[in-house]
């Protein structure tokens, strides 16, 4: 990694959190006590607690220094903190947090500056930017799930869909490596490394599901035939979660939706989002399909390729925003951003949505944790693996390799899926 672009990478970063913060104040620091999001007052102190703690306070001795806040650790570790605490917590008031963000970011680019080789300070400060980039992405949901105004961001306006994505692309699958490569950059400790699978030919959707498919299967009673649910999404279903998809509404016999505090009649061409896995799932069985396991999405992401692999689905080494809805206000059209196809015309594998997969989130083959262990460790077996990125999501995040991972029965992320033949 290069010094130069690991500064330029922190400093997007933080404008990008600074941006998606800068309107809430007063009693929107806090918020309601809810599972799936946390205090935005302490989310932020969190981030600085984490760049310091990574890039500035690790001694050669392993032991750390002390914090430039006093009882940081007891404020702002989130491993060491439970959730429901978080907001009984003498915080930092807001000024004093926007001081200490300046304060570690300043220091990590200074250190940065004196010490451009040092290969320890590149990989924790660039783990801290994507840190942050995430934790940016998850202020998008905490706006969605509370209601807040939609995040101060411009809207760019999406390519015009475009035809031939409307069918499946066919994949005569074979021996492939899953995962990244060794010497490829910056990568997280799941995805270490490359090892041959072998796939069954598959045919998979080129483009996600959209919202005027998924109202077919609410329709159809999708919601109340058992005979489309696994035996855990029937349980989640059971338990009262869901009549149609989060944030779904009918008025007037029109379906809308909110996005952020706003009501919207329901866009059919755009894909539906906010859905569970136990929902996807469904779907498929209503449709006859079935979700993709993660090889599957890589390999359609790849095109089949590992001899090199490439970084996105266009094979260019960076995501582009012209080629994907990326780092956005909302989605585009399924049929949009045509240029970011596969050779064999998969669309849309980067942004828009993330994509559930049928893969519980499991290490792979040698696993070996990262130094930051609470990353993937503790969360394989219980999660599913998603892939490809939203529209909330940082271009600079993404390869074809990245997984993301989350319990199958969140609906609050901006998770959609696509299918694969039966």
């Amino acid at each position: 990694m290069d010094a130069g672009e690991v500064q330029a990478h922190l400093r997007a970063a933080r404008e990008r959190v600074l941006a998606l913060t800068v309107d809430l104040d007063g009693e929107r620091l806090l918020g309601p006590k809810l599972a799936t999001v946390n205090p935005v007052q302490w989310e932020l102190g969190h981030v600085a607690w984490f760049q310091e703690y990574w890039c500035l306070r690790l001694r050669p001795d392993g032991s750390r220094a002390p914090s430039i806040v006093d009882r940081a650790d007891d404020l702002y570790d989130s491993t060491a903190i439970p959730h429901q605490t978080r907001w009984d917590l003498p915080l930092l008031s807001p000024e004093a947090t926007h001081g200490y963000l300046a304060a570690a970011l300043e220091q990590v680019s200074g250190a940065l500056e004196r010490r451009p080789d040092d290969e320890q300070l590149l990989y924790f400060a660039e783990l801290t930017a994507c840190h942050e980039d995430m934790h940016a992405e998850a202020f998008h949901y905490t706006r969605q799930t509370l209601a807040y105004p939609a995040p101060p961001l411009p809207r760019r306006g999406a390519p015009a869909p475009a035809p031939g994505a409307e069918y499946d692309a066919a994949f005569a699958g074979g021996r492939f490596r899953v995962g990244a490569v060794p010497g490829s950059g910056f990568v997280h400790d799941n995805e270490k490394w490359a090892h041959e699978v072998v796939l069954a030919p598959f045919r998979i959707a080129r483009r996600p599901v959209s919202n005027a498919e998924f109202v077919e299967f609410v329709a159809a009673g999708g919601y109340a035939r058992r005979e489309w649910w696994t035996d855990e999404g029937w349980r989640w279903r059971e338990s009262g979660q869901g009549r149609a998809p989060r944030y779904w509404e009918k008025r007037g016999g029109v379906w809308g939706e909110r996005r952020f505090d706003d009501w919207q009649t329901l866009i059919p061409d755009e894909p539906v989002i906010h859905v569970t896995a136990f929902e996807a799932e469904a779907y498929c069985r209503f449709a006859e399909r079935r979700l993709p396991t993660e090889a599957e999405w890589e390999y359609a992401a790849c095109d089949g390729s590992d001899a090199p692999k490439p970084a996105t689905p266009w094979g260019a080494a960076r995501p582009s925003l012209a080629r994907a809805n990326l780092e956005g206000a909302g989605r585009a059209p399924v049929g949009a951003f045509a240029a970011g196809d596969t050779p064999r015309g998969c669309r849309q594998l980067f942004g828009n949505v993330w994509e559930w997969t049928a893969t519980t989130f499991q290490p792979y083959p040698g696993f070996v944790a990262d130094p930051y262990k609470e990353y993937s460790e503790p969360w394989f077996g219980t999660h599913r693996v998603l892939r490809g990125g939203s529209f909330a999501t940082p271009a600079r995040l993404l390869r074809n390799t990245w997984r993301n991972f989350y319990t199958p029965d969140r609906g609050d992320v901006f998770a959609g899926f696509r299918t694969c033949a039966m």
